[in-house]
């Protein structure tokens, strides 16, 4: 019997080789050899979703809350719809807004970093980039030192076009006399680039549960969408701002009911110097290097006039009696509009009152006297500028509230526009410390209508100095305005600024120094304006005047001037 031999059949195993790389199907002549994919595709880089996105319905302006539970925390925006959802895991509520209208790309707003759900993917993608610039957009130093330079106008994503800082702010109910504020301070050049880079104060540390902090960031967020060039919109709701605005001021001013531009401005330059952690330092905040200037305050009492002879000359040798000095520090000056006519004139016509605006400014040249009077005696007063700060907000005093009504002034102020030199005001002593004392308008806010809550409506004026133009700007509402037309308002508040093009011809320096300390080698505008360590006080400002020494650290307030009072550093005024 023939022995059988038993054949093992092994199955065809391909080469290693032939699994990775197969021969391309056009060329028959093996010339190319393509790769095969494997089972794990790298899905970040190729999310087939991002077709989906809906940049016309994107608006990162409001606050972030999650639409369903209002939590702040691990927050996304769907990127087809625009609305806010918390969480990314399961149950969560942008994984169930993902699976139940099949909308797949996710932004999340903390990280600024894109996800794929209900997948769960993080998408990588260059094409988002103009997204991520929306949500927080960035400057730098070249980029700002072109802002006032830039004529040119940007086109948002709807197609609309406009100026970068000549932006429309939503009106939600009643905030317009926040709105100008907030349009009048995003054109002062050294607050504006202070904020433009969050790296200037993004790394000052405040006490655990303070909350002032917050109205920085805010504000820092809002000027550096002001200022966008990249758009979707025309127009910035201040929703997140004004949101910190009420937190901060416990209620004080608040989104639904109208308040006063001077109150807010006040709060709000003391609120953002206190949470810079400002001191009485010139140096210590960009709030006080830009606004912060100084007086001499001399009064005198008088005893009341029903005592009697015997008893006036006593009170007059009395301490108290005598005229004393004080040096103060201002962040706006108040002007008194003279009071309008009672009665028409002989055509029975009510001819609407104008002041000159040096008559106003009259009253803090040292020499123009203002009594105060109290039920028990009367104080002379009068003001003696010492140091002019390179922005002066001058506030006109238009409302009046006694026991029956609350009365407007329509006094109409004839005020130039340009070249106001403010050294007529300084003695010949100061006039000679100060490099230039010559300023421009920038701003300019006025009230409409009737006095009172609700009643009126406010109004600013800006310049563009880009385009050399004025705008006049009403919440949403942005026009073009001549400038003959801006001295016919009933100006309210005005912001002013140093040109440092004009010197001042009775400049006299002391040894090579000037009022700042300073060394007279000239420094570029560039390089005073845009510092990267602005806290760290090595920003050098052309008004910058050191306390003199052996000062007293308590520190009084007139009714005129809004100062530091005691230590928690708080902005007063007695009107």
């Amino acid at each position: 019997m023939a022995a059988t031999m038993k054949v093992e059949v092994k199955p065809d195993v391909k080469p290693k080789s032939e699994i990775k790389y197969k021969r391309s199907a056009e060329d028959d002549d093996g010339a190319d050899i393509v790769p095969v994919k494997d089972t794990k595709i790298d899905r970040s880089r190729s999310c087939p979703y991002l077709d989906t996105i809906n940049r016309s319905v994107l608006d990162f302006d409001f606050e972030k809350l999650c639409s369903i539970s209002l939590s702040h925390i691990n927050v996304y925006a769907c990127m087809v719809c625009g609305k806010y959802f918390q969480g990314r895991g399961n149950n969560t509520h942008a994984y169930t807004h993902s699976v139940f209208e099949g909308h797949h790309v996710f932004l999340n707003l903390l990280t600024q970093k894109f996800y794929c759900l209900p997948d769960n993917y993080q998408i990588i993608d260059s094409s988002l980039d103009d997204i991520i610039y929306v949500l927080n957009p960035t400057f730098s130093d070249a980029m700002i030192r072109k802002l006032d330079k830039n004529p040119k106008l940007s086109r948002a994503y709807d197609g609309t076009t406009y100026l970068p800082g000549i932006v429309g702010l939503n009106n939600i109910k009643a905030n317009d006399y926040c709105n100008v504020v907030l349009q009048s301070l995003s054109h002062v050049g050294p607050l504006r680039n202070y904020f433009l880079k969050e790296d200037n104060y993004k790394h000052i540390k405040r006490p655990p549960g303070d909350i002032s902090f917050l109205l920085v960031q805010r504000f820092g967020e809002l000027i550096r969408k002001l200022w966008n060039p990249c758009n979707f919109k025309a127009h910035v709701s201040p929703h997140e701002m004004l949101q910190a605005v009420v937190l901060c001021s416990k209620k004080k001013f608040q989104i639904t009911v109208q308040g006063d531009p001077i109150d807010f401005l006040s709060w709000f330059l003391n609120a953002m110097h206190s949470a810079l952690n400002g001191t009485k330092k010139l140096s210590s905040s960009i709030i006080n290097k830009t606004f912060r200037g100084k007086m001499l305050v001399y009064s005198r009492k008088f005893p009341n006039a029903e005592l009697s002879d015997a008893e006036k000359a006593k009170l007059s040798l009395e301490e108290e009696y005598q005229e004393q000095v004080a040096d103060m520090p201002w962040l706006y000056l108040t002007c008194d509009l003279p009071p309008p006519p009672l009665y028409p004139d002989e055509s029975r016509e009510n001819i609407i009152p104008q002041v000159p605006f040096a008559t106003l400014l009259s009253k803090f040249n040292g020499v123009t006297e203002k009594e105060y009077k109290t039920h028990k005696d009367s104080t002379m007063k009068r003001f003696q500028l010492t140091r002019l700060p390179s922005f002066i907000i001058i506030y006109f005093k238009r409302f009046n509230k006694n026991y029956f009504v609350f009365e407007k002034n329509p006094t109409i102020v004839n005020f130039p526009i340009k070249n106001i030199d403010f050294g007529d005001l300084l003695s010949p002593e100061t006039r000679a410390e100060h490099k230039h004392t010559t300023y421009d308008l920038v701003a300019n806010i006025i009230h409409d209508g009737d006095p009172g809550k609700g009643k009126g409506s406010y109004r600013c004026h800006v310049l563009h100095k880009g385009q050399g133009k004025w705008y006049e700007m009403q919440d949403l509402h942005v026009a073009d305005i001549l400038p003959q037309m801006i001295t016919l308002s009933e100006s309210y508040i005005q912001v002013f600024e140093v040109r440092k093009d004009i010197p001042n011809p009775f400049y006299k320096p002391k040894d090579g120094v000037d009022l700042d300390g300073n060394s007279q080698t000239e420094i570029s505008s560039d390089q005073m304006e845009i510092s990267a360590d602005l806290n760290a006080g090595e920003q050098r400002n052309p008004n910058h005047v050191q306390p003199p020494s052996g000062q007293d650290d308590k520190q009084n307030f007139t009714d005129d001037v809004v100062i530091m009072d005691g230590d928690d550093q708080t902005l007063t005024t007695l009107l």
